[in-house]
């Protein structure tokens, strides 16, 4: 059929097809033609504000930073976000803690926390001690929005010149973030948080009540929190009293209490107070003839020469209590507490003495600056914390924050894990070269014993055997067991796990040898031991609130580890560590290149760690586990067994101690008696006396007389 007689009907279709096609293509022409005429149009119009040149660029750079600061913005912005989880509560009227801390026996031996009767209100302040803290810490502060960046700058320049800290260089709203919300760290993030938070202060309060905050919530060091509470424990006086020259001084602590405190190092507090006298002037504030009779006559803090602070005893136990609190039952919502802790003073001063005298007398030889010692009872509390050499200079606690390798004090974990997988003391083992991969580890002697016992090679450190266990047995078995005896740390299966080439810290140590001196059980380590309100009533004790001991290794196991540690003591690199008629066990660390040196010891009574190092991680001149490290523990450790009653180390057993050449020399401590330590109730006794009190706890209260008068019982008048 030709196309011409094809069917009427489909013709029509065919045709409205095409016309529609045709009337879509005009159209689709039609509008890009106006398009263009469109874009032809705007780019006219927008040729003329072309520019050329530096303007181009100028507007080029302005419009990349412009975006780039937003998606910046945006970005800090969710970074700092979690900080803001502390502002959802009513946080303004939120109590803060105010602790009073006893020692063992009792006795007030430092406080922590924001006590509400130390708060004054801002127009009781006098002029000068505002304008002192003001024109030291923030002198713009009624001009700026929270963030400070002019004032910044100037504090960047003016402290490059003088060099040394003469200006802050964070808003007071800053310090003030930082004191409320976040902690001292000192990384981007946090200062990311801090400014953050500053903004955010600011929209809520007012200039004054960020200014009383500031004022109120401040450590000033001694234990005081807020600038009154800093008045009476430096002068003897209410803020409100103090003169010119005490008000420098106190405005000269904000920035380092522990570093300006008069009573720590009245000179440094005394130049820190002049600084802010200098700062009064520079800002206008004052003039010199103003300032001058307070340079002439400087202030005198009241002399608390007699009252030595375990501050970082304190800060460890500050803490303690702090996750305590939380959590307590909802019922209890005082935030005032007396808390009695284990500290032993005598302990605690002949511990601080010690290290401060071996650093003195060795330190230069050895070229070693810091150490730390940390002495416990085998059940976890802490009798004494020394951090650092001195608190003033550096409140960084060593004990407690510091990550060191342990070096060989780790490998008693190893040798734990083999006789618990059927090893035993008498066992034989290679000591011969060995090699994973391309480390080849080498004994510290670099000589090897061949054919030798499990016992053997312990008490010569031997690493070869350390390796060859932890190959036998499993990296992550030594893992777990480390772990559940209280290192928190993370530990990687490395090859070098074995030779203690992981970070851990002092009291995480201490507490994982005390399980050993526990006869296997846990021992989570505190320094707090009761807990009380105000009125005198007991919300928490760790006899009964803690969590009960688990047993980690088998008492059988700990039969054969703790007589191995022993003969490392009596036999082996610990020999110094040794203590008259009283049985010790422990290991000694050293690690490469001499960086740290460890001793970790513990007798029937007592677990005590010793470490020392430098901050900067720089080599010490041959220093061994074994040289001042267990020395520094001998001179503690024999003052703390004088007069108590000996306990015998589990698996151990009651033979007498070897007897020593020479008696430990004793450690002079300032208003201490360093040759005899005070009675302490036998462990019998103090027993009985727990027994008594809980039967007087149990006890129903005594009846109420009754009658018109109460009939007292006495020669003339017996009771029936």
């Amino acid at each position: 059929m030709s196309e011409s007689e094809k069917p009427p009907a489909r013709n029509k279709l065919r045709n409205a097809w095409l016309d529609a096609d045709a009337r879509v293509d005009s159209a689709l022409y039609r509008l890009g033609s106006a398009l263009v005429r469109v874009g032809a149009g705007y780019s006219a119009f927008m040729e003329r504000f072309s520019l050329s040149g530096w303007r181009r660029w100028l507007v080029g750079l302005t419009s990349e930073g412009f975006t780039i600061g937003t998606f910046g913005f945006i970005a800090l912005l969710a970074l700092a976000l979690p900080a803001f989880r502390e502002t959802s509560d009513d946080w303004l009227k939120r109590t803060e803690l105010a602790v009073t801390f006893l020692d063992r026996y009792g006795n007030v031996v430092g406080e922590r926390g924001v006590r509400q009767n130390d708060t004054v209100p801002l127009e009781d302040f006098p002029d000068y001690m505002l304008k002192a803290v003001l024109a030291t810490e923030d002198r713009r502060f009624y001009e700026h929005f929270g963030i400070d960046v002019a004032g910044t700058l100037r504090a960047v320049v003016t402290n490059a010149r003088a060099g040394g800290v003469r200006q802050g260089g964070s808003s007071l709203s800053q310090q003030l973030a930082k004191n409320l919300f976040l902690t001292n760290e000192r990384t981007i993030e946090r200062k990311i948080k801090e400014a953050f938070l500053a903004l955010w202060l600011e929209t809520r309060l007012s200039k004054s009540q960020i200014l009383k905050l500031y004022l109120d919530r401040a450590y000033l060091g001694g234990g005081a929190y807020g600038a009154d509470a800093a008045a009476k424990y430096y002068f003897g006086k209410s803020i409100s009293e103090v003169n010119l020259a005490e008000a420098a001084m106190l405005a000269g602590l904000f920035k380092a209490p522990s570093k300006y405190a008069p009573h720590v190092n009245l000179p440094a507090a005394r130049a820190r107070a002049s600084t802010v006298l200098d700062n009064l002037v520079e800002a206008g504030f004052m003039t010199e003839g103003q300032v001058f009779g307070a340079r002439r006559n400087p202030a005198t803090p009241i002399d608390r020469s007699d009252m030595a602070v375990p501050d970082y005893y304190l800060d460890y136990a500050f803490s303690e209590v702090r996750r305590l609190v939380d959590s307590l039952p909802k019922s209890v919502t005082e935030r005032i507490f007396i808390v009695r802790t284990g500290l032993d003073p005598n302990i605690q001063k002949v511990a601080e003495a010690s290290l401060d005298q071996s650093l003195r007398q060795f330190g230069k030889d050895y070229k070693v600056s810091q150490g730390a010692i940390v002495i416990m009872e085998p059940n976890g509390t802490l009798r004494s914390m020394v951090g650092g050499r001195d608190y003033g200079e550096s409140q960084f606690n060593r004990a407690t924050d510091a990550l060191r390798q342990p070096g060989s004090s780790f490998k008693p974990f190893v040798y734990t894990v083999a006789l618990m997988n059927g090893m035993k003391p008498n066992t034989m083992v290679q000591d011969a070269p060995i090699c994973l991969g391309n480390w080849c580890p080498q004994n510290y002697g670099r000589s090897y014993m061949g054919s030798i016992t499990l016992q053997t090679a312990l008490q010569h450190s031997l690493n070869t055997v350390a390796v060859r266990l932890s190959e036998r047995f499993g990296r992550q078995k030594i893992i777990d067991l480390a772990h559940q005896m209280g290192i928190t740390s993370t530990l990687m299966p490395t090859a070098p796990l074995p030779l203690g080439a992981v970070e851990v810290t002092l009291v995480d140590m201490s507490t994982a040898y005390a399980v050993f001196a526990n006869g296997g059980k846990s021992v989570y380590p505190h320094a707090v031991v009761e807990v009380r309100v105000a009125n005198g009533g007991v919300v928490w004790r760790y006899d009964r609130d803690a969590p009960q001991p688990m047993q980690i290794i088998p008492p059988s196991v700990i039969d054969m580890i703790n007589p191995m540690l022993n003969n490392v003591i009596e036999n082996g690199t610990g020999r110094r560590s040794r203590l008259p008629d009283v049985k010790v066990a422990g290991k000694t660390g050293t690690t490469n290149a001499y960086r740290d040196a460890w001793f970790m010891a513990f007798t029937g009574n007592y677990v005590g760690g010793v470490w020392f190092g430098n901050d900067d991680y720089t080599s010490m001149n041959r220093m061994t586990g074994g040289s001042l490290p267990a020395m520094t523990w001998q001179k503690v450790m024999a003052y703390a067994h004088q007069g108590i009653e000996p306990k015998y180390i589990p698996g151990v057993g009651n033979q007498p101690a070897p007897k020593l050449d020479a008696a430990p020399t004793p450690i002079e401590v300032p208003g201490l008696d360093s040759t005899t330590r005070p009675i302490t109730l036998s462990p019998r006794a103090a027993d009985r006396l727990l027994g008594l009190e809980k039967q007087f706890r149990q006890a129903p209260p005594l009846p109420v007389p009754t009658g018109p008068t109460a009939s007292v019982a006495g020669p003339s008048n017996p009771a029936n």
